[in-house]
């Protein structure tokens, strides 16, 4: 017999309070289908209030969906491993294979550098985060902000056009290319390359997917390495030389060539993806909800009212829904006894869903005083390294749509909206849109 929970469906529940009008078991449910997929924010509900840490039969893990319990992950590394939980997930099922593919095809299996678990993460995030800096990211700002307006300015007099392929997408992706001076790259095939790698996170790829999949992270490997000999024979203005010259001090030496391969992998492709993602939620919100769009247009000319326009959006719609730990040691959590090994299935989305944390959290409320509190970021010692950079760009994009741009609407109904298949994020595979210039 499973946990017994309200029975208000697996649809999102607008407004507050929540009033449940019946029980259901949430043994008749799991977060890989595809309705739950698509609206998951009752199914986080029903998680929270009868069974916080709760096994889901279907993926072989613990959904965790408190914010007090989905923080207590976050902030201890030591006993809640994001680097054992990060290759539990990714390429769920074929990471030995993965591995040898790399191995015969693109020079080694390389690990992530963000995704490893104290001590050791605390060298190689100082040396990283150096590309990452305040003034690193005031130099980027100008570029941006003109490659954003040129890029609205070229699609305002058609009307219409696709939110994620003809804005979100080109406007990461251009990005990714100035700043680590790529011009030899282009568009379709950096998404093709973010595609293949993302999907490792998943949990849902076909075989058939993974084989064609690791192709394409091979290519983009092979790319990776001779960019770091590049760069390494003759410095650029851009971020990678900044890693690739990151020094602490005489204890902490640089960052190896493996390193840096994977701090150029994740430049490359990690990035554009959650902040494409980040974009396309915003401006579905903004084209679906009159509210919501009003506080968009009033915003268009105050950096801190855009700011926390942004900041809520990623509350309520975070681009990364979930990612995995795995426990170290027996631990208890959320009044559930877990086993050491047991995988963890970390619902930020969830957390920031919390009504004991933020008052009626399905309203979007850019007033709210503890906006910051929100974990979309994640917490703790793997915070998102590129906080400030996703920041900045999601409030200059902003701007700039709402400046150029009026009564931005979609294009097909709501019902038409289709996701990515993956538990990791809440991915639209297009964005149809209708609007005027301003």
């Amino acid at each position: 017999m499973g946990e017994m929970v309200p029975s208000s469906g697996v649809a999102d529940m607008g407004g507050c309070p929540f009033n449940p009008d019946g029980k259901r078991s949430l043994a008749d449910l799991n977060f890989t289908d595809p309705a739950i997929q698509a609206r998951p924010a009752g199914f986080y509900r029903l998680l929270r209030e009868g069974a916080p840490v709760h096994y889901d039969e279907s993926l072989g893990m613990y959904l965790v969906s408190r914010y007090q319990d989905v923080d207590i992950v976050l902030r201890d590394a030591v006993t809640f491993s994001q680097e054992r939980g990060y290759y539990k997930q990714w390429a769920y099922g074929y990471l030995d294979e993965l591995k040898d593919i790399l191995v015969r095809n693109a020079g080694g299996f390389i690990p992530d550098v963000v995704n490893i678990d104290p001590p050791r993460h605390r060298r190689a995030r100082r040396l990283t985060e150096q590309a990452f800096t305040r003034r690193r990211i005031k130099l980027l700002e100008p570029g941006f902000e003109a490659l954003v307006g040129q890029m609205i300015d070229k699609l305002a007099d058609r009307g219409e056009a696709d939110g994620l392929k003809d804005l979100a997408l080109p406007m990461s992706i251009s990005f990714i290319i100035e700043k680590l001076k790529v011009p030899d790259l282009d568009f379709e095939t950096i998404r093709r390359w973010a595609n293949a790698y993302n999907a490792q996170y998943s949990l849902m790829q076909t075989r058939v997917q993974f084989l064609a999949n690791a192709t394409q992270i091979c290519e983009l490997q092979n790319y990776v390495i001779a960019l770091v000999r590049k760069r390494q024979a003759e410095r650029d203005e851009d971020m990678l030389s900044d890693v690739i010259d990151a020094r602490i001090d005489d204890a902490n030496p640089a960052l190896s060539f493996e390193e840096l391969v994977a701090m150029g992998r994740a430049m490359l492709i990690g990035a554009h993806d959650s902040i494409s993602t980040a974009l396309t939620n915003l401006l579905f919100k903004v084209a679906t909800d009159p509210e919501i769009a009003a506080r968009f247009y009033e915003s268009a000319d105050n950096d801190a009212r855009m700011g926390r326009f942004v900041e809520e959006l990623l509350r309520l719609e975070p681009p990364v829904r979930a990612l995995s730990r795995i426990t170290t040691k027996e631990v208890e959590l959320g009044g559930q006894r877990l086993p050491e090994g047991a995988h963890l299935l970390v619902l930020y989305a969830s957390a920031n869903d919390d009504e004991n944390v933020f008052s009626c959290p399905r309203n979007f409320d850019m007033d709210r005083p503890n906006l910051a509190r929100h974990l979309s970021f994640g917490a703790g010692a793997h915070l998102c390294l590129g906080i400030t950079l996703a920041r900045m760009e999601l409030r200059i994009a902003g701007m700039q749509i709402a400046k150029r741009l009026k009564d931005i609407r979609l294009a097909i109904p709501v019902e038409e909206i289709r996701y990515v298949p993956t538990v990791a994020t809440l991915t639209m595979e297009r964005l149809p849109l209708i609007f005027s210039r301003r």
